[in-house]
């Protein structure tokens, strides 16, 4: 079993980027995974671990899904012939019926699509698109009077236990 995790991360398994100020932002609520189409450079960088997706967005656009936004820098020895640009659009891969029911939601419900994480799935990049609704101030500050509580609670129950 050890030698199936080492294999894993040779190949560049798991985390590339996390978005939490998206939690911090949104309620997120359905959460669909999108392939990502790359140019050669933006592999070899991310591979490198040069990619950033705090600010990114994903906008539909003739009946298909963009990414805007997300920063992935390029690295100086990748590629001499290419004119690389970090923020460019990147199309996200879903399958039709995917794409219909998010456009749906999001023209008809008012939802945003909010990237949440960037994460290697065998040799291919996904991205991780959620649908989201904004958070306004109040419901931002309960969430960090619930997670304050949930902390002390625990420092509590630590110091109990300890102590029987």
């Amino acid at each position: 079993m050890a030698k199936k995790q080492s294999k894993d991360k040779a190949n560049g398994g798991g985390t590339i980027a996390l978005n939490k100020r998206a939690r911090h932002d949104y309620h997120l609520e359905h959460r669909h995974e999108a392939g990502l189409a790359l140019q050669g450079w933006e592999l070899k960088a991310i591979r490198a671990g040069r990619a950033n997706i705090t600010e990114a967005y994903a906008v539909i656009r003739d009946g298909e899904l963009y990414l805007f936004g997300a920063q992935i820098t390029p690295l100086i020895s990748a590629s001499s012939h290419v004119v690389a640009d970090e923020r460019r659009t990147r199309k996200l891969l879903l399958h039709r019926r995917e794409i219909d029911t998010l456009i749906g939601r999001v023209q008809r419900e008012g939802y945003t699509l909010v990237p949440t994480a960037l994460y290697w799935k065998g040799n291919k990049v996904k991205a991780e698109i959620a649908l989201a609704k904004g958070k306004q101030t109040h419901d931002k500050r309960e969430a960090a009077k619930d997670r304050d509580w949930n902390r002390e609670k625990a420092r509590v129950l630590r110091q109990h236990n300890k102590a029987g």
